[in-house]
């Protein structure tokens, strides 16, 4: 993620003060984060495969919202890995063109919960609405839906990179190493930051919670139909642990800087530590969205198990989409 408080680049801000060699452990290190991101990352593609197979999945607006998640979400695993090859080799970037990485690093971190949202309203609608739902939650709705989360996730990092651009007149041709808060050029920007992403995510929050007890009680009320109510409870539930891990990432400067300051920074204890925190509140729970949604999923489960072993022959299974 690319947030102050927790982002990526953020997890390397002391990378100034950490020159750590390039021994065994340390490439073993890289090669752990290369082996998760391009597994977890062609899974991800394997189920967007999957989708783009039947063309029911085209027209549901779950499974578009589910895709654009998928996308989105190795996007993001690419761009962390970037910044942390960055970070290890100690490598400079351009400041412009740092700032187009974390760009792309910030608006598809902000686009996870944003996203999560939507797919907790399209639940909501479908169970407590189920007449309107084939109206309300169209092909093109979902498009234009999917349009404001990037709108809304990129314009916390833009308003950021605007001002830094302005202010520094040397944007587009200091060499710096690629870090988040080499983007802060005035002193009301960390709590403008700070503040849009307390906004952002007790809103998230506030709806998918919303949602959450809204569909609990039509699942208990309702006489028919109690099975897709409880499904979508299901699913409602798992966008709120979804959020959670989301939200977890905060935390990784934080804790980061506590280890700074109890371990010592040179320290090999506190080079471990630093790289644990980052595979495990960083990495995995980006890793986990194709288990949580894709592969729960009986109408996803079959087509994927296909294709990610690339069985031959033609594969027929119907697809019944709620």
């Amino acid at each position: 993620m690319a947030a102050t408080n927790g982002s990526t680049v953020d997890a390397f801000a002391y990378q100034d003060f950490i020159r750590a060699e390039l021994n065994w452990v340390t490439f073993t290190k890289l090669v752990v984060i290369i082996v998760l991101t391009v597994l977890f990352v062609y899974v991800n593609f394997v189920i967007l495969y999957a989708l783009s197979s039947k063309h029911v999945f085209k027209e549901s607006s779950r499974y578009i919202l589910f895709a654009h998640m998928l996308f989105n979400d190795s996007v993001h695993l690419l761009l962390t890995f970037v910044l942390f090859f960055l970070a290890l080799m100690f490598l400079k970037l351009g400041k412009a063109g740092c700032s187009l990485i974390l760009f792309l690093d910030a608006t598809t971190f902000y686009n996870a919960p944003l996203n999560l949202a939507v797919m907790s309203l399209e639940r909501y609608v479908a169970i407590c609405f189920p007449l309107k739902h084939a109206e309300i939650a169209t092909q093109k709705r979902t498009f234009i839906a999917i349009s404001f989360i990037w709108l809304f996730g990129s314009m916390n990092i833009l308003i950021n990179i605007i001002t830094s651009a302005v202010v520094d007149p040397n944007f587009f041709y200091v060499q710096m190493f690629c870090s988040f808060e080499q983007i802060f050029m005035q002193p009301w920007q960390p709590d403008l930051f700070s503040g849009f992403n307390v906004i952002l995510f007790v809103s998230v929050t506030l709806i998918i919670v919303f949602t959450y007890i809204s569909i609990m009680i039509t699942a208990r009320s309702v006489s028919s139909n109690k099975d897709s109510a409880k499904k979508a409870h299901k699913t409602v539930l798992l966008h709120l642990i979804q959020l959670g891990l989301c939200t977890t990432s905060f935390l990784y400067s934080t804790i980061e800087r506590a280890l700074y300051i109890v371990t010592d920074s040179g320290t090999s204890i506190f080079l471990h530590l630093r790289y644990l925190n980052f595979l495990f509140l960083l990495i995995l729970p980006r890793c986990l969205s194709p288990v949580i949604y894709g592969l729960r999923d009986d109408s996803v489960r079959p087509l994927f198990k296909n294709h990610f072993f690339h069985c031959s022959g033609k594969f027929h299974t119907a697809v019944n989409v709620q």
